[in-house]
């Protein structure tokens, strides 16, 4: 490590940016100084002389690290066809770039191969992963297998969250295409015994027998997560054009709902008349796998950008792709900047021009603004940076130079030759 001097307490500072930090209620320019992995100091004005490296950021905002709570990232298995499998994408191809810090698997494994999943992928990405336990044993493995009420059990699914506590931070239900409660009922029995929320998508629509507003008022329980809500699928909108009345009591009744966007899950003319009417989501999340990645979905920060073009205020997008999805999966320990806390933190450029967002059917809305992610940090640590905003320019350095990796951020040395050239 290179030398620092003493007035040097802090690794980096983030000089004159717009902060957006919707838990500590600071939407202002200020300076935010990193120590040790960890935000260290929030003010006004921070002495440049005290940090070890300065980064100037006056003209774009910075926020949180973006947390996106309904992902698909069980690749690697080769199991075709499978969120399990080849339906899932590797989570650090995908995050980074987007300002995307933290992610919650949506149920791609379920207690019978939980622990395949964590050795996998969990333990060997640089983003954080989290997961919802699938109700079904057997995971997201689709077919027969989501299908098999035999292989929904709350009790090792419970287990194996109680013994992942804090990693399992839910339990997922989804695709079911019967007509029975029982895949809701088992899962909110696992998440009641583990202390988790339950995540539904409910599957195939059974207005008649298993209608979406017996769901939200009567099933879940305050804090569990109904996702897909723009989808259309399930009567979120009845035939007049106004939200299912049973939204709103569930909504009163302390349900969350989350965007979970995907490849089939969002439409312009479920979601424009419902943000008309006020009914906005609770969490910004991408529902990330291979069929909505170079689709109308994209990446987390294309899906803020449709909630900006209905005219959903940047502060307001801010906060539901940052803290109050922290606080949805009980980590909140994540997803604001206060004194402490992890250094996971997304330096964003608001574009202006004339852009177009598409939703699950192909249709346009379009929309004068865009976010750009210029920069990430996980755990206070550079992994991703656009523009090279953090790095000295290649002819203010030595003739022969290497970057050592070195955690204050500049440091170079010579470099060694170790082999002829060719």
């Amino acid at each position: 490590m290179s030398p620092v001097s003493a007035q040097q307490k802090y690794d980096l500072l983030l000089r004159g940016g717009h902060i957006i930090d919707p838990k500590n209620k600071v939407s202002a320019v200020r300076d935010v100084a990193i120590a040790n992995g960890k935000v260290a100091a929030v003010a006004a004005k921070i002495d440049p002389a005290e940090a070890f490296k300065v980064v100037d950021v006056s003209g774009y905002y910075v926020t949180p690290g973006l947390i996106d709570i309904h992902v698909h990232v069980y690749a690697g298995t080769g199991e075709r066809g499978s969120y399990a499998g080849d339906n899932s994408v590797y989570p650090d191809g995908f995050t980074f770039r987007a300002g995307v810090t933290t992610v919650a698997d949506a149920g791609c494994a379920g207690w019978r191969n939980f622990e395949d999943f964590k050795q996998r992928i969990i333990d060997r990405s640089k983003t954080r992963v989290l997961a919802f336990i699938n109700i079904v044993g057997h995971g997201m493995r689709g077919g027969k297998f989501e299908q098999d009420l035999a292989d929904m059990e709350a009790k090792p699914t419970a287990d194996m969250a109680l013994r992942h506590k804090g990693l399992i931070i839910g339990v997922k239900t989804a695709h079911y295409a019967g007509p029975e409660w029982a895949p809701v009922e088992r899962a909110v029995e696992a998440g009641t015994a583990a202390n988790i929320p339950v995540m539904v998508d409910f599957g195939t629509n059974h207005p008649d027998t298993r209608p979406v507003s017996e769901l939200v008022t009567k099933k879940l329980r305050p804090g569990d997560i109904y996702t897909h809500l723009y989808s259309g699928l399930r009567n979120e909108l009845l035939e007049s054009g106004k939200v299912n009345p049973g939204l709103w009591e569930g909504r009163k009744r302390g349900v969350i709902f989350d965007v979970g966007h995907g490849g089939g899950s969002f439409l312009w003319r479920i979601a424009a008349p419902a943000m008309k009417e006020g009914f906005v989501p609770d969490s910004i999340s991408t529902d990330l796998h291979i069929g909505s990645m170079n689709a109308g979905m994209k990446d987390m920060l294309n899906v803020m950008d449709k909630f900006l073009a209905m005219g959903m205020s940047l502060d307001d997008v801010i906060l539901r792709s940052t803290w109050n999805p922290a606080r949805e999966i009980k980590q909140e320990e994540l997803g604001h900047l206060s004194p402490g806390a992890l250094a996971d933190i997304a330096v964003f450029k608001l574009e202006k021009g004339n852009f177009g967002f598409v939703d699950m059917h192909g249709a346009r809305l379009r929309g004068a603004q865009k976010l750009t992610c210029e920069l990430t940090l996980r755990d206070g640590k550079v992994v991703y940076d656009l523009n090279g905003m953090t790095r000295p320019d290649w002819d203010k350095l030595p003739r022969d130079y290497r970057q050592t990796g070195d955690t204050r951020w500049d440091a170079v040395t010579p470099a060694r030759r170790t082999q002829s050239p060719r």
